[in-house]
């Protein structure tokens, strides 16, 4: 017993050091590769495709003010005001689904960067568990600027098609830095299903949610503040 005791305090051990230190370091340098972009190269390979990767990380400064305004107006409202969690959201989405209505995400901007870096996709109990321990880590670690410059830089945004810099390039043949607003309202849009949603050929239900979006971004505070005033 005493054995068991003890390999399972050495076991906690490691994981507590393990998943805070990679937060700390996380916090500093850039993530260039993470699990999911992993996951869609193993899919392709097993589709006898060739992987297609395409990522460069950008500083937060180096991003255009409309597009965390505009991530934010689809995603994620009430980013700047929670601590990781939407806790009306959760709770709605769980009413409808015990009332059988299709699930919906609830899933705040700080959620889905734990998800994206740390984590895989497919829902279970132990990854919601997980996402809540890594969300909580990154809100009193990293803070919002670094949450939302790690989340712009490796959300996927199509097909292959990871972060701000390569959608702008290879969507919009533009830079992150000179995005307008209609081309990140687009860019949200397109981020519930990125691999189906094409944010540079948006159908006409895309056309219909983008001014929804572009409405949205006008209702809620600007984001990073610094770069909005220069």
């Amino acid at each position: 017993m005493k054995k068991v005791t003890r390999w399972l305090r050495n076991i906690l051990i490691f994981f507590f050091t393990s998943t805070i230190l990679s937060v700390v370091i996380l916090k500093y340098i850039p993530v260039y590769i993470t699990p999911l972009m992993l996951i869609r190269a193993v899919e392709a390979m097993i589709d006898g495709k060739t992987p297609e990767i395409h990522h460069y990380w950008v500083p937060l400064e180096q991003i255009n003010h409309n597009l965390p305004q505009a991530v934010m107006a689809s995603e994620d409202n009430l980013f700047l005001k929670h601590k990781g969690f939407d806790l009306e959201q959760i709770q709605k989405a769980q009413i409808e689904a015990q009332e059988g209505k299709r699930q919906r995400g609830a899933s705040t901007i700080s959620q889905q960067t734990a998800r994206n870096v740390f984590l895989w996709q497919h829902r279970s109990w132990l990854r919601k568990g997980l996402e809540a321990y890594f969300t909580f880590l990154i809100e009193n670690i990293w803070g919002k600027e670094r949450i939302m410059e790690v989340y712009l830089n490796s959300i996927e945004m199509g097909n292959g098609i990871y972060g701000a810099d390569a959608v702008a390039r290879i969507n919009f043949g533009t830079t992150p830095d000179k995005l307008t607003k209609d081309q990140s309202a687009y860019i949200a849009v397109s981020l519930p299903n990125p691999r189906e949603r094409d944010s540079a050929h948006p159908s006409a239900r895309m056309k219909r949610m983008h001014r929804t979006i572009l409405k949205r971004m006008k209702q809620i505070d600007q984001f990073p503040k610094e770069a909005c005033a220069q």
